[in-house]
Formats: C-alpha cells, sequence, structure tokens
C-alpha cells in the first residue's frame, strides 16, 4: 500500500501540472485551428500516403530552414502569418509527432491538400484528410486537452480560439473542372453546383459551431481563372479563363450572404467572411503596383506560364521569389500571402464581412 505522503505528494504534483497549464492558457495568446486545403496545409499530407504533397525542394526554399516543410509555398503559409500577427508560435499539424503537451495549448492544423467542401474533391490524391475527418480530429484533439487541463479549460480554450477555414477551390479545380466531362458537371450547371457547395458549407461550419468554435475566420475561393494552372490550360491571349473565373465570382458572394444569415441565426458573429478573390484580383490586375513583375507566370513550374503540371526540383524557378505573386501553379508566394494576410487584418468590408481580425481582436480584448 502506498503511504499517505507519497499519496499526498503524488496529488500535489497532479494539481501542480494541471495548474501550470491553466496558467499557461490564461498568460499566453489564443489559440489557433486552422481547416481546410492546400493554402493552409502546413504539413499533414507529409504523414499521408499521397501525391497532394510539398515535402521536396523547392517548396520551402525561402523558409527559415530553407527546406521544405508541406508547405504549398516557397516559404510562410497563411496561417504562420496570422499566427506572427497574433504573436504566437506557428501551430504544428495535427499528424506531426511533437504535438503533444504544452504545444497542444497553442492549438493545431488540420488541413490537409486536396480536400473540398465535398467527399468526392480530390479523389485522385487517394490518402487526405477529408473535412469530415478534420473535424472528428478536432473532436481527438479537445479529448487530448482534457485529459491535460480538464474540461471546463479546455472548453474555455477552444472557445476563445481564433478558427480559419479554407475550402470550395479544390471543388471547382479538383472536381467539377478537373476533366471536360466530369461526373458533377453532368448533375449540376455552374450556378446550381456552386449553391450546392454553399449549402454543404453550412453544415459543416455549423458542425465547428457544436464542436465549440466561436470565432471563425472563412476564406472563399481565390481568382481561380487566374492561376497559371489555368491560364496554361484555359487561357485566351493570357486573360484568365472565363469557367473557372466566373466559378469564383459565384461562390464568393453566396458564401458571404450565407454566412450573414448564419451569424442572424446565431445572434452573434461568430464566422468572418474573407473575399480571397477581391483580396488578390488587386495584385492580378495591377501587379507593378504590389512590387511585382508578373501576375501571370508561376515562380516554379514549367510549360505556358510555368503553369503545367508540379513544382519540383527540376521545374523552372525564379531567382527572386518577391516579385512574383505565384510560387507554383496554383498557390501564391510567400509575400502575395502577406499582402492576403495584411488584408484580413485592416482590410475594408469589401474585404472582410462583416468586420476585419483587427476589429475581432480589439472587441475580444475588452
Amino acid at each position: 500500500m502506498a503511504s499517505p505522503f507519497l499519496a499526498a505528494t503524488t496529488i500535489f504534483l497532479v494539481v501542480l501540472f494541471i495548474g501550470t497549464f491553466v496558467s499557461c492558457i490564461e498568460g499566453a495568446p489564443r489559440a489557433f485551428f486552422v481547416f481546410g486545403d492546400s493554402l493552409v496545409d502546413n504539413g499533414n499530407n507529409n504523414y499521408l500516403l499521397t501525391s497532394a504533397r510539398a515535402d521536396s525542394p523547392p517548396y520551402g526554399i525561402d523558409y527559415p530552414t530553407h527546406r521544405p516543410t508541406g508547405r504549398f509555398s516557397n516559404g510562410f503559409n497563411i496561417p504562420d502569418l496570422i499566427s506572427q500577427e497574433l504573436g504566437a508560435e506557428a501551430t504544428l499539424p495535427y499528424l506531426d509527432p511533437e504535438l503533444t503537451g504544452d504545444k497542444l495549448l497553442v492549438g493545431a492544423n488540420f488541413a490537409s491538400a486536396g480536400i473540398g467542401i465535398l467527399n468526392d474533391t480530390g479523389i485522385q490524391f487517394a490518402n487526405i484528410i477529408r473535412i469530415s475527418r478534420q473535424l472528428q480530429f478536432f473532436e481527438q484533439y479537445q479529448a487530448r486537452v482534457n485529459a491535460l487541463i480538464g474540461e471546463e479549460q479546455t472548453e474555455r480554450l477552444v472557445n476563445g480560439a481564433l478558427v480559419l477555414i479554407t475550402l470550395g477551390g479544390n471543388d471547382y479545380v479538383n472536381n467539377y473542372f478537373f476533366l471536360p466531362v466530369t461526373p458533377r458537371r453532368l448533375q449540376y450547371n455552374l450556378q446550381d453546383f456552386s449553391a450546392y457547395l454553399i449549402s454543404e458549407y453550412r453544415k459543416i461550419l455549423m458542425r465547428l459551431y457544436e464542436l465549440g468554435a466561436r470565432r471563425v475566420l472563412v476564406t472563399g475561393s481565390g481568382p481561380l481563372g487566374c492561376v497559371p494552372s489555368s491560364l496554361a490550360s484555359s487561357s485566351v491571349n493570357g486573360e484568365c479563363a472565363e469557367e473557372p473565373q466566373r466559378a469564383s465570382a459565384i461562390f464568393n458572394p453566396l458564401l458571404v450572404q450565407m454566412i450573414q444569415g448564419l451569424n442572424q441565426q446565431l445572434g452573434s458573429d461568430i464566422f468572418v467572411a474573407a473575399n480571397a478573390v477581391a483580396m488578390q484580383n488587386n495584385f492580378i490586375k495591377n501587379p507593378q503596383a504590389f512590387g511585382f513583375v508578373t501576375s501571370k507566370i508561376a515562380c516554379c513550374g514549367q510549360g505556358p506560364y510555368n503553369g503545367v503540371g508540379v513544382c519540383t526540383a527540376a521545374s523552372n524557378i525564379c531567382p527572386n521569389r518577391d516579385i512574383y505573386a505565384f510560387w507554383d501553379p496554383f498557390h501564391p508566394t510567400e509575400r502575395a500571402n502577406k499582402i492576403i494576410v495584411q488584408t484580413i487584418f485592416t482590410g475594408s468590408d469589401k474585404y472582410m464581412t462583416p468586420m476585419n481580425l483587427s476589429t475581432i481582436m480589439a472587441i475580444d480584448s475588452l
């Protein structure tokens, strides 16, 4: 039988351990959770048997380590830059074995390249973490934190966290438009498909709310017709491809409308829409005004506009990534990501509905 002294010491150490974690919550920046696709994946797909991965050079060429991390960028991606603005360390991928102990209190990144709103999006990539699975991982995460700091403190951490979710682009690029004829194109015209996506996205956002998310930044799709991949496959004289660009023009207003309705139903500004297409159209239409030499040619790639295939060590690679808006056929450069994140923090209601992130931070600090 254990001695009373040993038992009392054990209880004291457990209480001290829990108290240390609780004080970490109260003194640290708010937790940050990330869901979505390759625009926000920071390495989960490194741990999966999938072709949708960015774990080989030249990805990460401008990251502090100058090595690939699984981010689809030459350097930092959007979640990294948001964390920096918040004064927090970057969230680890949920599948990273290092995501344990006090690192869990920083938050987690559940995103996986290739996924979409719909489960049939990205099937060509095989083993990816679909959004339903990401939400299951979020539940699993909360159970792990419960074991560390208790249910009440876990609920406070999750309720007080900032959440970023980025979905929709792949449902067009890697589903609806993936081939000249696809099951979804046979099933829906573009307007009806977009409305269907929004109705499914609403269910995802409601599930996030049920799981405790109370500040959720929801980014719309980027200018799908203007990325180098679309220019290489569908452009006429270097103009943005008409159908993918029309998809963006339909999807984003519907997303804003859905989020406004959802907030009204919930009686609070839980969800904030970031109009990614409007943000990126600025530097796509006038790249020189933002210090870019081009918004048409990817820094890393091959073929017309460097928009064919994927970025590999055998690709053409530009020597100065800061003067290119696009890093590879689909993803912005780190410098373009910085412009996007700055707009998320300080942009007007043209870009952020109902408010920008700086306003959210000010309100939540009261």
